[in-house]
């Protein structure tokens, strides 16, 4: 939804990321923006070219409002780095000052010049944590932290967390249902001498697989119920038969397929930068001969991938963006799948129940089949014909 965001006498017009979405209610700012905003404004915090460390900003409202400044923003979403720039290009903003950093991994070098951190804290708990100790180990106490969230999600648990890896932490009243976190960067919490948990691995079940998770990845501690439903009814592959494995997390659908099948081609596609690296990671370090067969992407579904180009695809697509509910990046990569399936080509998808995928693959590909299903979950395969 393009929404004009209306603060300090800029009228900003700032669209969700990617803009094709079927759900145009959702808005691309939120209160927690607009606070933090108006709090830099009122408190006189920012002053000519500060250099500002934005994390975690989801379409750009915070680095809009503030591009006159030198501002790096880091962000392990690919489609929120595009949503930034897009909005910025709309808005007719010049980019020059800002610097987009991909956080590729917790120990990610920062700019240590750094006058205020501006921090939108993440729904993962162990993003937060590995954020948090990653900027402690950057920077002194002279920073100016800020954190931001909707009163809501900011639980006692969640401040005992800045404590821990900051230091002394306080809270401001809650604006429009958000709320301010301002933390003092504390010598005595040496976060330089713990180890950040920049990767967690664990046994694959039922193999001898040891799969490695960057902090931002779903289900980082264990496999999850649903691929693991998903690996139980994946479809006999061919030799040389190219696969793609959609919104592929850690890889573990694409690492399944060579395991059993070592000479597919496998692509594997995502829109975070964790994800892609752990992939990546555990395919070299489980089946390391059948890296030439892989490729690894980051990319907004499928766009710009060559129509009529692939066999298979695999997905569990998610239905969630940051904390919103939302059905519009299934529908995308369902429609994506279609265009870059060849004739004859399969997607096979799993899902909750009630999300009732059939009824979009059925509206999208003109069929749809019933692989398998439990209590929680279906598999459900369409041809391209």
């Amino acid at each position: 939804m393009i929404s004009p965001f209306i603060i300090n006498d800029k009228n900003l017009f700032l669209d969700r990321f990617p803009i094709g979405q079927v759900n145009r209610s959702l808005q691309a700012w939120d209160a927690a923006d607009e606070y933090l905003i108006n709090h830099l404004e009122e408190n006189n915090l920012i002053k000519t070219k500060s250099n500002i460390l934005i994390v975690n900003d989801t379409f750009g409202a915070l680095t809009l409002n503030l591009a006159q400044q030198n501002v790096y923003c880091i962000n392990d979403s690919f489609l929120s780095q595009q949503g930034i720039a897009y909005n910025l290009e709309q808005n007719h903003i010049d980019d020059k000052n800002i610097h987009y950093l991909s956080s590729l991994d917790s120990l990610e070098s920062l700019p240590n010049n750094i006058d205020i951190v501006l921090f939108k804290i993440p729904k993962s708990k162990s993003l937060l944590v590995a954020q948090l100790m990653m900027l402690k180990k950057t920077f002194n106490d002279d920073v100016i932290f800020i954190a931001a969230d909707r009163a809501k999600e900011i639980h006692s648990s969640t401040l005992k967390l800045f404590e821990k890896h900051l230091g002394s932490t306080k809270t401001s009243l809650a604006v429009k249902k958000a709320r301010l976190v301002f933390s003092q960067f504390d010598a005595k919490t040496n976060s330089h001498d713990q180890n950040i948990p920049q990767i967690t691995t664990w046994p694959l079940e039922n193999t001898e697989f040891t799969i490695s998770n960057h902090a931002n990845v779903y289900a980082k501690d264990k496999l999850d119920i649903g691929a693991r439903y998903f690996m139980q009814n994946l479809p006999e592959v061919a030799p040389e038969t190219n696969v793609i494995d959609l919104g592929c997390g850690n890889g573990v659908i694409g690492l399944t397929v060579l395991a059993k099948q070592p000479q597919a081609n496998v692509q594997f596609f995502d829109e975070s930068y964790m994800a892609i690296a752990s992939a990546k990671k555990n395919i070299e370090e489980n089946l390391p001969t059948t890296i030439n067969n892989c490729q690894f992407y980051l990319n907004d579904c499928l766009s710009g991938i060559e129509g009529a180009s692939v066999d298979l695809i695999l997905c569990n697509p998610p239905f969630h963006q940051q904390t919103a509910t939302t059905d519009h990046i299934a529908w995308q990569m369902f429609k994506d799948s279609h265009r870059v399936l060849k004739k004859g080509g399969e997607l096979r998808i799993i899902g909750n129940r009630q999300l009732a995928y059939h009824i979009k693959l059925q509206r999208i590909f003109g069929n749809e089949k019933l692989i398998a299903s439990n209590d929680k979950f279906v598999t459900i395969s369409a041809i391209k014909r």
